[in-house]
Formats: structure tokens, C-alpha cells, sequence
């Protein structure tokens, strides 16, 4: 049991062995609880070095470990839900090296992800996937006369979306041939433990008594009292020690729950599982974070974690010298839910699994009765909340960007048709750093101004991003306020809640010939590169509706206009002023600055911001190249959009 995470390079000669050559195939069964020792302080280590997911993947060491001694890998394929768990199964398939570069700009990817390794199944990131990809793959097999297992790992909490269950249904009724392993690691299905639970687990897995019972079957199933007595005697048996009646129900043969980290129990289940016709379904327990002291005591705030950073040398500034702490934007929404529930008895708030996330936990603990997780389910979560919107309550629902585009037909259909007064508060907008392409709010902008009725609103700093929220819930009718990830750039937040005009930009800078239309949190790069042009900077606000009466204003006044944000360009804020003036016959030169037409890869959040063109210097150097061109320009009506970088870059 490790108590601390290792600063030195730990000693890992069966994991060494591996990554020269050897397979895990070749070592012998009883060395590879030494092996699970080694990949476990191997991934703090590494994790230390780089910062990134960790816990899960403490609790799944024996999980890989067994997977990939049993199963033919890479033919036989291995799908993981969600994907955060598979650093063992990075480091058990030849990425042993790369560890180190794990979540880096250049270096292997946090999740599973096809193009990195033939072992990487199938690419994930969100998650309710497994079953149906896995599945997929099962019955391609099928039909292409191929020999191959499919597996698909998915957890207690992946397994309550909505897509998961329609797999399972799905499977029950096609009855291909897969395995499903249910990774519970929070109890939340079932609390058998012990010998007996192992020891009927062992017991329906074996050849033998599959044989007795499909045996059993056909002797009996002619005989219908007596067939009907050992159906029910067997579903009570099982019933007694292991949650496994609703999977049977569904057509699968269920087995467990299982000691997860019983190496070789879980091999020696597996490998009485691997033949078997039809969807098999294995329930194993485990523990998050297990071998770490501190992740077994604390699974949630060891979930992941930063960087190591070395300590600091020299001079420390003097106490009460630092500057003024900058809140994360979840926790700036986090304090004015609360807020905002002091004042108004008919605010709920809502989240698909992310109270953590979202800055919720205040508000969970102060106001338990307005609090709903609904669980890793978008649909419902949106559906849930115009419901309570029918009936005279004020939902807010807490969601990231990239979350929100599971449930865009109900926040179509069931919100925004019905024009209900629904908030949602819109995180981790933008780039999002290390979690990559998966996890990036890229499209939100995009996704929601085609929506009628929608208000959508991209604050610029912390402050405003408090008052827009209040706005967009004192609105009576579906809004939306996008945030980034982390922190802003320190704004003083006025505790006092002010009610913005809806649809009203501000002009923060006054300058010439260009002005900047930025929308959200990238104004400090805008007033940055406005600084050495001497142009005119207006923070927007509001991406639906724009203000018009300003827009009418600017493209009179300047040469140039420039619209800014950290959204997909394609049919979003830009967009939406292109669309604006050519309605009104208005011609000024135009420049859309935002994220190109390409999926941008996983690094650090200023970094990606750089690639792109998005931080000062990038902004400086497209308006000037702009405004030299301009003097050429042949066609007026022509727009300009800043030229993305090619995709091997991103």
C-alpha cells in the first residue's frame, strides 16, 4: 500500500520486461500479482510527472491485467466506456514510454483513441458507449465469419445512461456474442460481498455447471412444473446472493459480483466466460483508487490530479503580498446558485453527474430538496427540467458544453418549442486544455443560435458572468450563459445582482478604423492586440440577440470589423453579424476569428489558444495581414475568415 506518490522512477522489471518484447502471455500466473504491483506505482509515478486521471485506473489494475492475459488482444477487441480508467492498458500495450507525455501537446491522448494504437478499440471520451460500440464490433464479426471476442468495460455510473440501457436491451434481444463487465466501484447496483458471493460467482461461471443447467433445461423444459420449480429455485438462488435477476431478465447470463481485485479469480472466471454463446455479463466489485492511501480514503479528490511541481527555491513573497485569489467560473455559478436559491424558494437546480464539476456542492448541501443529480443522463436532465418548468419551477441545469449535445433534441422538442423558462449554465466552453478534443465546448454557439427562442449570452470575466446569470434566469423562457473552464482574468464581483439588458453590447475600448466584436472570455487578448492597433474593442455579451442598433453603428463608423470568439466558426457568433449586415445591404470589410474547421488536439489551454491564432500576438498578426489586404480588396462583399491551421498541427 503506497502512501505517498513516487518522485523516482519505481523498480518495474516484469512491466520492463513487457515493453521490450515480452509477452504478457509468456509470464507465468503467479507473477502477475507482482506485475499488478508494479503497474500500479508505475502510474503514480508517471501521473506525477504530468498531472492527469489516475484513480480509476488504480481500481481497474487487475481488470487489464487479466483482460489482456485471457483475451487475444488486439484482435479480440476491448472497448472502454468513458476512457479515463485506461492508463494500465495504455502501459500494458507498448505505450510504457510515452507515459510521461500523457495529456501533452504531441504525446499520447487521456482517453482511448484509435489512432494512437490498434489496441484502442474504439475512441471515447463521454460515456454510455461501450455496450453499443462493443456490440457493434460483435455482430461486424458475425457477418464478416470472423473470429474475435468483444468486451466492453463500463462503469456503475456510465451504466444509468440512457444509452447504455438501450444497448443492454438491444443485446438481450439479438443475443450477440460479447461480454459486458459492470466495474462497480460505488456500490450502487449491489452490496454482496464475500466468500459465498465468490464462491457462486466461480460456480455459474464454470463449464460445468453451464452444461448442468442447459442440461437441466432440456430435460425438464417437457416437464412444465418441474421445469418452472427449477427456474424459480435457480433465479431465488441467485437472488439471495447477487443483484443479477434485471440482466437475466434482459437476456444475459450474469455473473458476479466478483472481487475485482482477485487476479486470479477474475482470470480464471474470464476464462470460463470466453466461450460461452450469447451476451455474458460479468459484475465485478472494485475499489477507486485502490493501492493509494489517499485515493482509497478520498476517491473524489483523487479522481485526478496536477502536476508534482518541485518545490519552490529562493525568495517566497511576503504574507497578504499575493494577489487577489481568482475564483474558477464554476465556482463564481456555484455561489450565485445559492445565491440566487436564498431569494427565489422556486430555483432547482439540476446536473447530469457533475456536482463537482459544475461547483455544486454548496448548493447540494444547503438546499437538498432543490437538488437533483439525475446521474450520467443529458436527455433526462433537460427533459426533467421543462417538466418542472410546466408546472411553475425556476430549473437551472448545470451542464458542460460538451454534455449538452446529448440532449439536443429534448432541449429542441421539449424546452425550446415550448418556450419554457429553463436556465442552462453552460461550462467548460472553448478549448478545454488536456482533456482534449472529446471534452472541448466547441459547437455550443453553433449548435444553439439555429434554436428559436433561445437567449444566449458569453460573458467576457467573472463578474459579468454572475449578472448574466441572473438575467438569463430572471428571463421568462429557455437561456443559456457559456463559460470556460478555470479561472478569469480577476474581475472584481459585485455581490449586488444586476438585471443586463438583454440583446445590449458594451464598447470597452474606443480606437480607429478597426473595431473588435468579441464574445466571451478571450477580451483581454482583444484589448491586448487592440492596445497596438489602436482599435475599438465592444464586448458583445449576447450571441442571441445581438445588438443590432450597434452593429448598424459599427459598420458605419470603421473600415474593418472583427468578430471574436472561442467557438467553432462555422454557423456561430461571426455568423450570426455576417448574416446580420448582408440583410441590411451593409458591406464593410470583415474578418471571423475563432476555431478553425478541425478537431484541436490535447495540450495546455494557452497553447492550443496559440495554434490557433486566438491569443494577442495571433489576433495582432490576422487583423494587420487584414488591413494590408484590404487595400487590394477587388470584391467588398467578400468575408474573410482566418485560415485554419492544417489538421496534422491540431
Amino acid at each position: 500500500m503506497l502512501s505517498e506518490i513516487p518522485i523516482t522512477p519505481p523498480s518495474t522489471p516484469l512491466l520492463t520486461s513487457l515493453d521490450e518484447g515480452k509477452s504478457l502471455h509468456d509470464l507465468p500466473v503467479e507473477s502477475l500479482p507482482n506485475l499488478a504491483e508494479e503497474l500500479r506505482a508505475f502510474i503514480l509515478y508517471t501521473v506525477g510527472q504530468t498531472g492527469g486521471h489516475f484513480g480509476a485506473g488504480l481500481g481497474v489494475v487487475e481488470l487489464t491485467i487479466a483482460l489482456h492475459y485471457v483475451y487475444n488482444t488486439p484482435n479480440d477487441r476491448v472497448v472502454w466506456d468513458v476512457g479515463h480508467q485506461t492508463y494500465p492498458h495504455k502501459i500494458l500495450t507498448g505505450r510504457m514510454q510515452q507515459m510521461k507525455s500523457i495529456r501533452q501537446a504531441g504525446g499520447l491522448a487521456g482517453f482511448p483513441k484509435r489512432s494512437e494504437s490498434e489496441y484502442d478499440a474504439f475512441g471515447v471520451g463521454h460515456s454510455s458507449t461501450s455496450i453499443s460500440a462493443a456490440m457493434g464490433m460483435a455482430l461486424a464479426a458475425a457477418n464478416l465469419g470472423i473470429e474475435r471476442k468483444a468486451i466492453a468495460v463500463i462503469g456503475d455510473g456510465a451504466i444509468t445512461g440512457g444509452m447504455a440501457i438501450e444497448a443492454l436491451a438491444h443485446a438481450g434481444h439479438v443475443r450477440p456474442n460479447m461480454l459486458v463487465i459492470l466495474n462497480d466501484n460505488q456500490m450502487s447496483i449491489g452490496h454482496n460481498k464475500g466468500g459465498l458471493a465468490t464462491y457462486f460467482a466461480k460456480i455459474w461461471a464454470s463449464k460445468t455447471y453451464i452444461a448442468m443447467r442447459e442440461g437441466s433445461k432440456k430435460v425438464l423444459e417437457k416437464i412444465r412444473p418441474a421445469w418452472e420449480l427449477a427456474k424459480r429455485t435457480e433465479e431465488h438462488m441467485k437472488g439471495m446472493v447477487a443483484p443479477g435477476t434485471f440482466f437475466e431478465e434482459l437476456g444475459f447470463n450474469y455473473i458476479g459480483p466478483l472481487d475485482g481485485h482477485d487476479l486470479p479469480g477474475l482470470i480464471q472466471t474470464m476464462q470460463n466466460m470466453k466461450d460461452l454463446e450469447g451476451p455474458q455479463f460479468l459484475h465485478i466489485r472494485t475499489m477507486k483508487g485502490k493501492g493509494f492511501l489517499p485515493a482509497e480514503k478520498d476517491p473524489v479528490g483523487y479522481h485526478a490530479i496536477n502536476k508534482i511541481e518541485a518545490a519552490a527555491k529562493g525568495p517566497q513573497p511576503a504574507p497578504g503580498a499575493e494577489k487577489r485569489p481568482r475564483p474558477k467560473y464554476q465556482d463564481v455559478f456555484g455561489r450565485w446558485l445559492c445565491d440566487m436559491a436564498e431569494r427565489d424558494s422556486r430555483l432547482i437546480g439540476i446536473t447530469p453527474a457533475m456536482c463537482e464539476g459544475s461547483g455544486m456542492v454548496d448548493f447540494s448541501k444547503r438546499f437538498p430538496q432543490r437538488y437533483f443529480d439525475v446521474a450520467i443522463a443529458e436527455q433526462h436532465a433537460i427533459t426533467l427540467a421543462a417538466g418542472m418548468a410546466c408546472d411553475g419551477a425556476k430549473p437551472v441545469v448545470a451542464i458542460y458544453s460538451t454534455f449538452l449535445q446529448r440532449g439536443y433534441d429534448q432541449l429542441i422538442h421539449d424546452v425550446a418549442l415550448q418556450n419554457l423558462d429553463v436556465t442552462f449554465a453552460i461550462d467548460r466552453a472553448g478549448l478545454v486544455g488536456e482533456d482534449g478534443p472529446t471534452h472541448h465546448g466547441a459547437f455550443d454557439l453553433s449548435y444553439l443560435r439555429c434554436i428559436p427562442n433561445m437567449v444566449i449570452g458569453a460573458p467576457s470575466d467573472e463578474n459579468e458572468c454572475r449578472q448574466m446569470l441572473y438575467t438569463a434566469y430572471q428571463h421568462n423562457g429557455p437561456a443559456a450563459i457559456r463559460y470556460p473552464r478555470g479561472t478569469g482574468p480577476g474581475a472584481i464581483i459585485a455581490q449586488e445582482m444586476t438585471n443586463f439588458e438583454i440583446g445590449k453590447a458594451v464598447e470597452v475600448r474606443t480606437g480607429e478604423r478597426v473595431a473588435i466584436l468579441n464574445f466571451g472570455t478571450l477580451l483581454p487578448a482583444a484589448m491586448e492586440a487592440a492596445e497596438e492597433l489602436n482599435a475599438t474593442v465592444v464586448d458583445m455579451r449576447w450571441v442571441k440577440p445581438l445588438d443590432e442598433s450597434t452593429l448598424l453603428d459599427l459598420a458605419q463608423r470603421y473600415t474593418l470589423l472583427v468578430t471574436l470568439e472561442e467557438n467553432a466558426l462555422t454557423g456561430a457568433a461571426g455568423s450570426s453579424v455576417n448574416e446580420f449586415l448582408h440583410a441590411n445591404a451593409l458591406k464593410p470589410d470583415l474578418l471571423n476569428l475563432g476555431i478553425p474547421d478541425v478537431f484541436v488536439e490535447h495540450g495546455i489551454h494557452n497553447d492550443q489558444l496559440a495554434l490557433i491564432g486566438l491569443d494577442p500576438k495571433g489576433l495582432y498578426s490576422a487583423i494587420l495581414n487584414r488591413i494590408n489586404l484590404g487595400s487590394s480588396v477587388v470584391n467588398p462583399d467578400t468575408i474573410s475568415i482566418c485560415a485554419p491551421l492544417p489538421s496534422s498541427q491540431l
